[in-house]
């Protein structure tokens, strides 16, 4: 069977690897450019909140559902509330990334730290290998994109604040290489409301040593904290700047809102440090992530990869998918999770000769990815971001009667579609 590389550590190069296991590959390999997976993954944390518990459900049932399991057992808080969001889960962030590593290497798949490519070739209209840095050449069959959509330092420092120092650490390990961009297929970018490009991440965190020991104990054992804000720290404006429109409403510029993932995670964006300081209990915290959080966090949706509903790149080369970010305005690890499977499972289709998958739209998976790109060929549509947990897509998923937490009926309709299993299926 096929040989599959995927550049790009993130959830989504991880789901799209188990993916192409699953499927039968011989060979999967992740390419990652920095130190360790997961990405923006390392920093986030919330799973199952609102309409990605449905999402969630139904990758498991359609067999895609192992990066649930194991966010599941890493989980810190089950089934809390906050602001605009049910259900939730918080996963620890400090485990999660070890938890993920061993998964895919106890299912064969290779993965090489270290690794951020330079270029690539290609032959009678497909890719045949890529290039490292080093100058080592990696072939392979099929080729998957799951680079992620944020930065350079370039993108960041025009339509940003310049380089925050995030998760990314760009400075370190070189920007983001885009595999779509080294094959010549023109990108798009994502806009904000006002038609500016870009979108900046929408959380900040901190170490609970510099919290005061009673917000802590609170917060370890809520899993949550919502603590107004005196009201000359209140700025609603900035909320326009966030890719994570979920989290766009006033209540996220009124109150300081804290999460527990391990460590304490604010839920908004560039609130300077000396106004985070006067809030009650936050006397001496520092930003740890981006570490010059007071003027703000990485900008993202750089470089979108044109895309069909099988997940496979459309342009000069026919042997290219993607997933995550890169395969559009879908904001999230679930979002992730879903189209970086979907991805991994087509590439090895294709290297076997088989008719691609689409997931049909009566699943909520199906209907996201389908949805998101019809509505990326408008220029309304490349202002808005799409998740399952919230704005746009949360209220079709209501308005289509998709969201559910209930595991049977999510389970029933997955049979429904005749697709029960379908990633545990080997592709012959």
């Amino acid at each position: 069977m096929s040989r599959v590389v995927i550049v790009g550590g993130g959830w989504a190069g991880c789901a799209a690897a188990l993916a192409a296991r699953q499927a039968g590959a011989r060979e999967v390999i992740v390419l990652e450019r920095a130190d360790s997976l997961l990405g923006t993954g390392l920093v986030g944390g919330i799973m199952r909140n609102n309409g990605r518990y449905t999402a969630a459900e139904e990758m498991i049932a359609l067999g895609a559902g192992t990066l649930f399991e194991v966010c599941d057992r890493t989980t810190r808080h089950r089934d809390i509330e906050f602001p605009g969001h049910k259900h939730a889960s918080l996963y620890d962030v400090s485990f999660i990334e070890k938890a993920v590593r061993d998964c895919l290497l106890e299912r064969g798949v290779e993965i090489w730290l270290l690794s951020r490519v330079a270029g690539l070739s290609r032959r009678n209209g497909s890719i045949t290998a890529i290039s490292l840095e080093n100058a080592t050449a990696v072939e392979a069959d099929v080729f998957i994109d799951t680079t992620g959509s944020f930065g350079p330092q370039s993108f960041c420092t025009e339509f940003g604040n310049g380089c925050v120092m995030c998760i990314a650490r760009c400075p370190t390990f070189g920007p983001r290489v885009s595999l779509t961009g080294l094959a010549g297929i023109a990108e798009k970018q994502g806009k904000k409301a006002d038609g500016s490009i870009g979108a900046m991440s929408g959380s900040c965190e901190f170490g609970k040593e510099s919290v005061d020991p009673g917000l802590v104990r609170e917060l370890e054992e809520k899993g949550v904290l919502v603590i107004p804000m005196s009201r000359h720290l209140v700025h609603e404006e900035k909320l326009g700047a966030k890719c994570c429109q979920q989290y766009a409403s006033a209540e996220y510029a009124q109150n300081v809102i804290l999460l527990d993932t391990g460590r304490v995670k604010l839920m908004t964006s560039h609130l300077p440090l000396d106004q985070l300081q006067q809030v009650p209990g936050l006397g001496n915290v520092r930003y740890d992530d981006p570490y010059a959080g007071t003027v703000g966090n990485s900008m993202r949706f750089a470089a979108l990869s044109p895309r069909d509903d099988a997940m496979q790149v459309q342009g000069e080369v026919d042997n290219l998918f993607c997933g995550g970010e890169k395969a559009g305005l879908l904001v999230g690890h679930t979002e992730a999770i879903v189209t970086g499977a979907l991805a991994g499972h087509n590439a090895v289709r294709k290297s076997a000769g088989r008719e691609l998958l689409e997931l049909p739209d009566s699943l909520a998976v199906g209907d996201a990815v389908s949805y998101v790109r019809q509505r990326m060929q408008t220029e309304e549509g490349m202002r808005e971001k799409y998740t399952f947990s919230g704005a746009v897509y949360f209220e079709r998923m209501k308005a289509r009667g998709l969201y559910t937490t209930d595991k049977a009926a999510i389970a029933t309709r997955v049979a429904a579609s005749g697709l029960a299993g379908v990633f545990h299926q080997p592709v012959n």
